[in-house]
């Protein structure tokens, strides 16, 4: 499977992620990622893919004892060229006629991650339906660098718009009205 486009969409009526892949083969995987799900794997993965853009350097081995301002520097370096090259203007295609996981998108409940030696990253996306439910689905694709860094930047953009990074702060509601002016009492609205 060769992977042809990604597009991530936070869908605030979902509360979700929207992750959407599209392959050369005209296959679509659709997955949701949820808070819950995001608050563990986001340090995951930028952790795993700092670690492996520094193995990836010629000095990589000299890299092990660096300063860790260094290397964070480097690693910084590293993903704002892959950004410089990457292409976020061209619309993600729409209306991929097959879907191997089914039209429902999978409802992602863990994600194993691991570098492989020969360069690319290794995530296997499961879906683990409470108490047996439906069948189990998953999905394992293998991303280079460039590509994963790529989808953090998407991942980031969405997180963002989400507010899902932003901590929760009380709100101090206001004392209900008996009246205020049109019959309504205020309420919370998800």
């Amino acid at each position: 499977m060769q992977i042809h486009q990604m597009s991530v969409t936070y869908l605030p009526e979902q509360d979700r992620i929207l992750m959407r892949i599209n392959t050369t083969e005209g296959e679509e995987t659709r997955m949701w990622l949820t808070r819950r799900l995001m608050v563990g794997l986001w340090p995951l993965l930028s952790k795993l893919l700092t670690e492996h853009l520094l193995k990836l350097e010629s000095a990589g081995a000299s890299l092990a004892g660096a300063n860790p301002e260094l290397k964070k520097m480097l690693a910084e370096f590293r993903k704002e060229e892959f950004l410089q090259h990457a292409d976020f203007d061209t619309p993600y295609q729409e209306g991929q006629p097959r879907h191997p996981l089914g039209e429902e998108p999978l409802l992602v409940t863990d994600v194993e991650a691991a570098p492989l030696a020969n360069g690319p990253l290794r995530l296997n996306f499961n879906e683990r339906p409470p108490n047996g439910a439906n069948k189990p689905r998953s999905f394992e694709i293998e991303m280079q660098p460039k590509l994963m860094q790529g989808l953090m930047h998407l991942l980031d953009q969405a997180l963002l718009q989400s507010q899902w990074r932003e901590p929760f702060h009380p709100v101090v509601a206001p004392e209900p009205a008996s009246d205020d002016g049109d019959g309504h009492r205020p309420r919370y609205l998800n």
